[in-house]
């Protein structure tokens, strides 16, 4: 068992020996599958133009049964938790299945590891404090400097429990807080506007995030950010070396080789790295792990949406290409073993392999070496928007902070520059490897088949040689 709750649907909805009489009767036959309660509560509020601008609080629970046999799946949700309508998903599930002989996989083992508080984030601050805080984050903003002319200001929490039941008889429960704060500041000179944003969070209370040392520190980085692109001239565009900053430019990783190295694309085939375990898909010196176990991050999970703990996954190795995230249906179809990355969005989603917390470990070169190495091109602190196409690893990422270098030295900011390549072609053109990786502040947020859920990325400072830069022509 994992984290206790104070959801309890088999106290007030349901009766758990019947549940798990129906799950065992809509997955005879079937090699596997779970039913998948959840009850989750949010609180979002956004402070704009010197005003409440929005505060809302949702609150919704329901649940998902699955049979799983082969390589199809039948899934049905409701939001009703209840004998009857537990009853109509399972005859929907059971179409999946048939009436085929098949044998249940054995269940995931259980954990007692708790990765993050229980406790109830919303619960933090009275409803009065949390209004008051963002009025002093927007005051204390806009003091700062006499260019602010727009702040906004957000903070949101959440609090997710689960229970995930299997044909067995077997329950894995956990309860997943989750905080965020942002900060974003628009800044004018001479009729031009830049802006620029800071935030964090994680699997944590609000106490700290709006503890005042925490926000003013995001409200100067924010206009630290603005006030960069203000003075920053046009974006050179051809192709170039890049220096990635560490941390939260490890999007570019996540999103360029991350999302390939999920298992469903690498079972289907139409991955860029489907086939290439055991050969070199990275140069010497790259390592990338995915890893779930982090405590208080924003990707980790205690255990994933199939109740299997989250570890460490290896995936790059020295260059070298070592395995791939796994759920339970395409570990068992690849023949290996799960690694604790099945997710869903809710129980109105059915599980799917996804990344957690993705890394490239810290190589031996200082963050200064690497820079030094950078004759002409472009240093990538910051980003924002990207997208990839997963079957040849393209990518395109717009940077919100960039800086020109020339001979290891920073010459000028620039604004609207973009990454352009694939990622196994850029994995392979790593020429050095800071000692620095660091986490992102904990702001992710991963979107695949129509699914989003938290992650978490990180890298350390990074040379890549012959990216494309798209920007404008000097």
């Amino acid at each position: 068992m994992t984290n206790a709750s104070d959801f309890h649907p088999f106290d007030t909805h349901l009766d758990q020996d019947r549940a798990q009489k129906i799950l065992s009767d809509a997955t005879n036959g079937a090699d596997d599958g779970e039913l998948f309660l959840e009850r989750r509560r949010s609180e979002s509020l956004v402070f704009d133009d010197g005003r409440l601008k929005n505060a809302s609080y949702d609150a919704s629970e329901g649940f998902g049964l699955r049979a799983v046999k082969g390589e199809t799946a039948g899934y049905a949700h409701s939001t009703e938790i209840s004998e009857t309508a537990l009853q109509r998903a399972a005859s929907t599930a059971k179409l999946a299945v048939g009436d085929g002989g098949g044998t249940l996989a054995d269940a995931p083992q259980p954990t007692n590891r708790k990765l993050y508080t229980d406790a109830d984030p919303m619960a933090d601050a009275e409803f009065p404090v949390k209004i008051e805080t963002l009025r002093e984050i927007d005051a204390f903003t806009r003091g700062l400097d006499p260019r602010v002319v727009q702040v906004s200001a957000s903070m949101a929490a959440s609090l997710q429990e689960v229970h995930i039941l299997r044909p067995d008889g077997k329950l894995v429960s956990d309860t997943r807080p989750m905080t965020r704060l942002n900060v974003s500041v628009i800044v004018e000179k001479d009729g031009r506007r830049e802006s620029g944003g800071s935030g964090g969070g994680g699997r944590i209370g609000l106490g700290g995030l709006i503890d005042p040392e925490n926000w003013q520190m995001h409200a100067r980085e924010a206009l630290r950010i603005a006030l960069v692109n203000l003075d920053a001239v046009p974006a050179p565009a051809g192709e170039m070396d890049v220096v990635l900053g560490n941390g939260w430019p490890g999007i570019l990783l996540h999103e360029a080789v991350g999302h390939g190295l999920e298992g469903d694309f690498n079972r289907k085939g139409t991955s860029a790295f489907s086939g290439l375990v055991g050969q070199q898909v990275a140069a010497k010196g790259v390592t990338v792990v995915d890893d779930g176990t982090l405590p208080d991050r924003r990707g980790s999970l205690s255990v994933d949406d199939e109740g299997t703990p989250t570890g460490r996954a290896v995936l790059i190795e020295d260059g070298v290409l070592v395995g791939y995230m796994q759920d339970r249906q395409n570990a068992r179809l690849m023949g290996v073993a799960p690694t604790g990355n099945g997710r869903r969005e809710s129980y109105a989603h059915a599980p799917m392999p996804r990344m957690t917390n993705t890394i490239m470990e810290s190589g031996d070169a200082t963050p200064e070496e690497v820079l030094g190495e950078l004759k002409d091109g472009i240093h990538a602190v910051g980003f924002g928007g990207g997208q990839v196409d997963i079957t040849n690893g393209k990518f395109v990422f717009s940077c919100t902070e960039a800086y020109l270098v020339k001979n290891g030295k920073v010459v000028a900011p620039v604004k609207g520059a973009t990454l352009i390549g694939d990622g196994p072609q850029a994995m392979k053109q790593i020429r050095a490897i800071g000692n620095d990786m660091s986490l992102d502040p904990g702001v992710g947020t991963c979107g695949k088949a129509g699914q989003s859920v938290p992650v978490g990325v990180g890298q350390p400072t990074l040379l890549i040689g012959g990216l494309t830069v798209g920007g404008a022509a000097v």
